[in-house]
C-alpha cells in the first residue's frame, strides 16, 4: 500500500511539472539573426557612437583648416599729457597665410603727436602697405600649421576606419549572444523532450506495476529518471533565461530606448537552421581582405602621421631665417597707388638657431624611434590576423563537416532507441537499456546543437577577423 501511494504521488508530481514546462505554441515568434544584427547596426549605442567618429573627422578637419583662415588685425594706442597729445598711432590690416608657408600682408598705418618717434612717422594721410613674410629656414617645407593639417586629413581617414572597428566589435559581440541563445533554446527543447519521455515512460511502467506486469523496482528506476531530468532541464530553462536576459542588452531604439525580449520570442530552431558553405574567396582573398583590415588601416594611418611628425622634427633642425617685405605707398584722396614708387618700401630679415641643437636632434630622434615601434606593431597585428582568419576558417570548414557527420548519428541513435523499445514492449529487453538508448540519443541531439552554434560562431569570426562584419548585414 505505501508503495502504491508513492507511486501516485510522484506521477502527480511529473503530471504538475509537465503543465509548467516551456512549450512552443503558435503565439511564438521567430526572432532571426539577420533581423536581430540589423538592429544592432541601426540601434545600439556603440553603431550610433561608430557615426561620431566620422563627426569628429570632419571637426579635426575644419579645426585644421581654420590655421588658414584670413585674420584681420588692428592696433591703436594713443597718449595725452597735460593738454598735449604724445602720439596716436593706428595700424591695421589683413593677414592671409598660404599652403606654401608664406603670408601675404596689407594694413594702413597712420601715426601723429608732438612726442611720436621719428620711425613711425607717417604723412597726414597716412600710409598703405601691402608686402610678404617668408620663412626661408625652418618652417619653409613644413611647419606647425600645415603638420596640423596633414594630421587632420590622415584623422578624418581614419575615422571611417575607426567606424568600422566600432562596428564590428559590437556586432561580434552581439553575434556570439545570438548563437548562445539559440544553443540554448534548441537545448532547452531537447531536455524537454526528454524529461517528456522519460515522463510518459514512468506513467507506463508505474500502470503496469500496479496490475503486477512489472516489478515495483522498475517504478523507481524510471522516477530517478524523471528526477534527473527534471533537474537538468531547470538548468537548461536557467541557461535560455540568461542567454535572453543577455541578448537584450544588444536591443535598443535609437541608441537611447533599451527594449526587452517578448516572452514568445525565439530563435531559430535546429530544424529551420541552414548552414552555409564555406566560399573560397575567403582564402584565396585572404591576404588582400587582412591589408584592408580597419585595425591594420589604423596602424597605416599612425604610421603616417607618425612621418609628418619626423619630417617637423627635421625641419626644426634648420636656423630660424625669416624674410620680410612690404611696399608703401601714400594715398592721395581716395587713389591709395598714385605716389607709389618701388623706392618706397621696408623690409627686414630675423636669424636664430641653437648651438648645439641637442632639444631638436632628441625630438627627430623619438620621432624616429616611435615610427620604428609602429612598423613592428603593424607586423604583429598582420600576423595575428592572418593566424585568427586561418583558425576560423578552418573551424567553419570542420565544423560543417561535422554537423553533416552528427545528422546521421543523430538517426543512427534513434534507430537504436526505436529498436530498443520494441524489444522492451516485447520483454526482451531491461528499463536500464532504454535508458541508456535514450540518454545517448538525447547527447547525440546536444552535441549537433553545438556543432551548429560552433559553426555559426565560426563564420561570425571569420567575418570578424577580416573586418568585413559590418558589410555582410
Amino acid at each position: 500500500m505505501r508503495i502504491s501511494s508513492i507511486i501516485l504521488i510522484a506521477g502527480f508530481l511529473a503530471s504538475s511539472f509537465m503543465s509548467l514546462k516551456a512549450q512552443v505554441d503558435s503565439r511564438s515568434v521567430v526572432f532571426t539573426y539577420q533581423k536581430f544584427m540589423s538592429m544592432v547596426k541601426q540601434h545600439h549605442p556603440l553603431s550610433k557612437q561608430a557615426d561620431l567618429a566620422i563627426d569628429r573627422g570632419a571637426a579635426n578637419l575644419l579645426k585644421a583648416k581654420g590655421g588658414f583662415d584670413p585674420k584681420l588685425y588692428g592696433d591703436f594706442s594713443q597718449k595725452q599729457f597735460q593738454g598735449d597729445e604724445y602720439y596716436e598711432l593706428l595700424d591695421a590690416g589683413l593677414k592671409v597665410p598660404t599652403w606654401f608657408g608664406l603670408s601675404v600682408k596689407a594694413g594702413y598705418e597712420n601715426n601723429q603727436g608732438t612726442n611720436l618717434n621719428p620711425e613711425n612717422k607717417t604723412p597726414g594721410s597716412g600710409l598703405w602697405y601691402a608686402g610678404v613674410e617668408l620663412p626661408l629656414g625652418n618652417g619653409l617645407f613644413i611647419d606647425q600649421r600645415r603638420a596640423e593639417l596633414k594630421r587632420a586629413k590622415i584623422y578624418r581617414e581614419s575615422s571611417t576606419a575607426q567606424q568600422k572597428i566600432i562596428l564590428n566589435d559590437v556586432l561580434y559581440e552581439a553575434g556570439k549572444a545570438y548563437w548562445a541563445w539559440f544553443e540554448a533554446y534548441n537545448d532547452m527543447i531537447v531536455l524537454e523532450e526528454g524529461y517528456s519521455l522519460a515522463n510518459v515512460r514512468f506513467q507506463g511502467v508505474k500502470n503496469k506495476a500496479i496490475f503486477g506486469d512489472a516489478p515495483i523496482i522498475d517504478t523507481v528506476e524510471s522516477w530517478i529518471q524523471v528526477q534527473n531530468r527534471s533537474l537538468e532541464l531547470q538548468q537548461f530553462q536557467l541557461n535560455f533565461l540568461n542567454s535572453s536576459v543577455y541578448l537584450a542588452v544588444f536591443l535598443w531604439k535609437d541608441g537611447i530606448i533599451p527594449l526587452e525580449l517578448e516572452t514568445t520570442t525565439i530563435p531559430f530552431t535546429v530544424e529551420g537552421m541552414n548552414t552555409k558553405e564555406l566560399s573560397g574567396d575567403f582564402y584565396s582573398k585572404m591576404d588582400s581582405l587582412i591589408q584592408n583590415h580597419p585595425e591594420l588601416l589604423q596602424y597605416q594611418y599612425k604610421i603616417e602621421t607618425l612621418e609628418i611628425d619626423a619630417r617637423l622634427k627635421r625641419e626644426q633642425l634648420k636656423p630660424d631665417l625669416n624674410l620680410k617685405y612690404n611696399a608703401i605707398s601714400q594715398p592721395v584722396g581716395d587713389d591709395v597707388f598714385s605716389e607709389y614708387s618701388t623706392n618706397n618700401y621696408n623690409w627686414g630679415v630675423s636669424f636664430s638657431m641653437p648651438i648645439a641643437l641637442r632639444k631638436e636632434r632628441g625630438d627627430l630622434k623619438l620621432a624616429q624611434i616611435k615610427q620604428n615601434e609602429a612598423q613592428l606593431q603593424i607586423a604583429n597585428k598582420r600576423e595575428q590576423l592572418s593566424y585568427k582568419a586561418t583558425a576560423s576558417l578552418n573551424s567553419w570548414r570542420i565544423t560543417l563537416d561535422q554537423i553533416e557527420l552528427y545528422r546521421q548519428t543523430v538517426i543512427d541513435y534513434n534507430r537504436l532507441l526505436e529498436g530498443e523499445r520494441s524489444m522492451f514492449e516485447a520483454g526482451e529487453s531491461s528499463l536500464f537499456m532504454v535508458n541508456s538508448r535514450e540518454v545517448g540519443y538525447l547527447k547525440a541531439r546536444l552535441k549537433l546543437i553545438e556543432l551548429m552554434s560552433k559553426n555559426q560562431k565560426a563564420r561570425l569570426t571569420a567575418n570578424y577577423v577580416y573586418g568585413i562584419l559590418h558589410q555582410t548585414l
